[in-house]
Formats: structure tokens, C-alpha cells, sequence
């Protein structure tokens, strides 16, 4: 478990988690709204050597990065209304393609996610504080 005190301490935990990705790698963060979860995701481009200004894809579902070693394909479940929206844009030519995949609210479904998937739970401690916790593969 990882304890993060700070927006700056998240971030730089996804840029751990970045430098070290691999073509292929999928990231299902699960947690409640203001955990951090996108904070991470910050991070986790620029570890990939992206540039690229990331934001919540809440109302658009996917956003792509480019500009790093791999592009980086953030997905947001949150206001999906169900599978078959997933399925009709191509969720499986993403999360089994040539780059990253991060997935936001990845529990909604998580029987899409593939079984080599790193799980993350993000929790708030309090105003500042966040737990950070890799999962058990599922």
C-alpha cells in the first residue's frame, strides 16, 4: 500500500507506475469520485514521456495519449450504461493493442477487464491523504 500526503505525491506514483509500463499492460483503478484516480493517471502519461494534458474522460469515455513510448488509452466506466456501449467502441482492439490501457471505475464491468490486468484501489484518508492499494490479480 502506497500512502500519498499530497496531489504532487499521486502524481508522482503514476509516474512510477509508468516508467516502468509495457506495451500491453492494462490498469483497472477502482475507487470513489476525489480518490485520485486521475491524478494518477497524470503521472502515469508523463512516466510514458508523454507531454500530452490529461483530464477526466468522464463524458467522452476514452481519451488517447500519444507522444510517450506507447500511446496511453484512458478509459472512464463511470457514466457508462452498459456493456454493449464498451463493446461498440472497440474496447477490446484497445485493451488488447499496441498501447497502455488505464481504466477509471474499472468494477462497473469488470468482467471486460483482462485477467493480466493490474488492479488499483484508491480510498480517501482524508483532505490530503489517499491509499493507493495493488490488488490481488482477479
Amino acid at each position: 500500500m502506497f500512502i500519498s500526503n499530497s496531489v504532487k505525491e499521486t502524481i508522482a506514483a503514476g509516474r512510477t507506475y509508468g516508467e516502468q509500463a509495457r506495451r500491453g499492460d492494462v490498469f483497472a483503478l477502482r475507487g470513489d469520485l476525489g480518490a485520485g484516480k486521475t491524478q494518477f493517471v497524470k503521472g502515469f502519461v508523463a512516466g510514458l514521456g508523454s507531454k500530452a494534458d490529461v483530464t477526466s474522460p468522464t463524458f467522452v469515455l476514452l481519451h488517447e495519449y500519444g507522444g510517450g513510448r506507447v500511446p496511453v488509452y484512458h478509459f472512464d466506466f463511470y457514466r457508462v450504461e452498459n456493456r454493449d456501449a464498451l463493446l461498440r467502441l472497440g474496447f477490446d482492439d484497445y485493451v488488447f493493442g499496441d498501447g497502455v490501457s488505464l481504466i477509471e471505475w474499472a468494477d462497473r464491468y469488470g468482467d471486460l477487464i483482462p485477467s493480466h490486468a493490474t488492479w488499483l484501489s484508491f480510498e480517501v484518508g482524508d483532505e490530503n491523504t489517499r491509499l493507493i492499494n495493488e490488488e490481488a490479480p482477479r
